[in-house]
């Protein structure tokens, strides 16, 4: 599957460290977007260690006969060890943690992870759908249809997550395969975009800038004009409008 791609990160006018971190193999392969949270910069290290830890296990186990799904979750819980592990060496960063969402293409078809709110999204000709669901105590509420979507972009508990890594009661990860067809957008996004922009809004943007480093930065510097209240962080993968992911291999 023949892809563009890019990623960006801003801390945002109001947070003067960016707890925010990403990586993009350089192969295209997979795709990380993380956002830390902790005081004493924890959250930064927690976003680092995660995206790192992720990449290296993705790495090595590229070639590994395990399903992609197994490979995702072993990810994740490995990340979630090794911030577990600073934590017990810098009690300082006792608190920290991070989100973190992932894109790999491994197989026919793409498979993402994630954990807390970062998000992925699809674009396909101009709807835009979220792929992940938010861990979080508002997004169980407006699927159990307890909140309606206005009421949840700005219930005060929105930011109060149910799950990220950096717990020792991680046991569960989400990883699931999705459909990718020809002149799809794939964005991945920390929720400093996602808080200050709404879905409508992303999906303009997306859709009508097409190189993908021209698309980021209108992005972030729309995330900004609205506020910009948070660190911003986004990737997009682009797929080649020539690509038959029916007969090519991924």
């Amino acid at each position: 599957m023949k892809c563009s791609f890019t990623g960006l990160t801003d801390p945002g006018l109001i947070r003067s460290v960016n707890q925010d971190a990403y990586h993009i193999d350089p192969d295209g392969r997979f795709f990380i977007v993380a956002d830390g949270m902790g005081g004493h910069a924890g959250g930064q290290e927690a976003s680092r260690i995660a995206t790192h830890s992720i990449q290296v296990y993705l790495d090595a186990h590229w070639e590994s006969p395990e399903p992609s799904k197994t490979v995702l979750e072993n990810a994740f819980l490995k990340a979630n060890q090794a911030i577990l592990q600073d934590q017990a060496s810098h009690p300082e960063r006792s608190d920290m943690g991070t989100t973190a969402v992932v894109v790999v293409f491994r197989d026919e078809q793409p498979w993402c992870a994630h954990i807390g709110d970062s998000r992925l999204y699809r674009l396909r000709g101009a709807k835009l759908q979220q792929i992940t669901e938010d861990h979080t105590w508002v997004a169980r509420a407006l699927k159990m249809g307890e909140l309606t979507s206005d009421q949840a972009r700005v219930h005060p508990w929105r930011h109060i997550l149910s799950k990220c890594l950096g717990r020792e009661d991680l046991r569960q990860i989400d990883a699931q395969s999705f459909d990718l067809q020809p002149s799809d957008r794939l964005l991945l996004c920390s929720d400093g975009l996602t808080e200050e922009l709404s879905d409508h809004l992303i999906a303009s943007q997306l859709k009508s800038i097409r190189p993908c480093d021209r698309a980021a930065i209108a992005l972030v510097d729309a995330a900004k004009e609205h506020g910009g209240r948070d660190n911003i962080t986004v990737v997009i993968v682009s797929v080649d409008a020539a690509t038959r992911t029916d007969t090519q291999p991924t």
